[in-house]
């Protein structure tokens, strides 16, 4: 239904997942030279992950925050508050209502995020959780395979600061590749 709305250009569908890096990415395909061998250095230690929370409307727009560990509701609500207002100037220009596509992880659904739920609706900011267990619906997910499986795919980083650096390089990247505008969202560091 919400992907028929969208066709008809009821609504403005966004896709939300979070997805986790570390230092060192699987080797699922390489080769060398017949007769030589590869010698891939593990950096040490396993290191700390990068997490991306991203919203992804397929083709148009691609926005996400970046956080050493993971996303809890607080560093959700700040991304949610962002796109909120993001929702409310677009229903004014518009007049369609954001839809944000989401699983129903555990921070999504907490008691201090509920409690803005109402207020984000009175913003067209609406939220729609995925059934268990099915990233399959959720298109932000091919974005992540993408990344994960073709762009950082063999690598190993020294440093989270140099996965990091490279993450953003390729999110925009793709995005010029693709023709859409790419926009990452800078958390306080107080």
């Amino acid at each position: 239904m919400l992907k028929q709305w969208e066709a008809e250009g009821l609504v403005r569908l966004v896709y939300l997942d979070e997805s986790g890096f570390e230092k060192s990415s699987p080797l699922t395909y390489s080769y060398v030279r017949q007769g030589q061998q590869h010698r891939i250095v593990k950096p040490h230690g396993r290191g700390r992950r990068i997490s991306l929370l991203g919203f992804w409307q397929p083709g148009q727009q691609f926005d996400y925050g970046m956080v050493v560990g993971g996303f809890n509701s607080e560093r959700y609500l700040t991304l949610m508050h962002w796109q909120a207002e993001r929702a409310k100037a677009h229903w004014q220009a518009t007049g369609q209502i954001t839809v944000i596509v989401q699983d129903g992880a555990s921070f999504h659904r907490s008691k201090v995020v509920q409690a803005y739920w109402q207020q984000w609706q009175e913003m067209g900011l609406f939220i729609f959780f995925l059934p268990p267990y099915s990233p399959q619906m959720n298109r932000i997910e091919d974005e992540w395979l993408h990344l994960k499986r073709h762009e950082l795919c063999s690598q190993l980083f020294e440093h989270e600061y140099d996965l990091a650096i490279t993450l953003m390089e390729l999110i925009e990247q793709r995005g010029q590749r693709r023709g859409y505008p790419v926009e990452r969202f800078i958390f306080n560091s107080g």
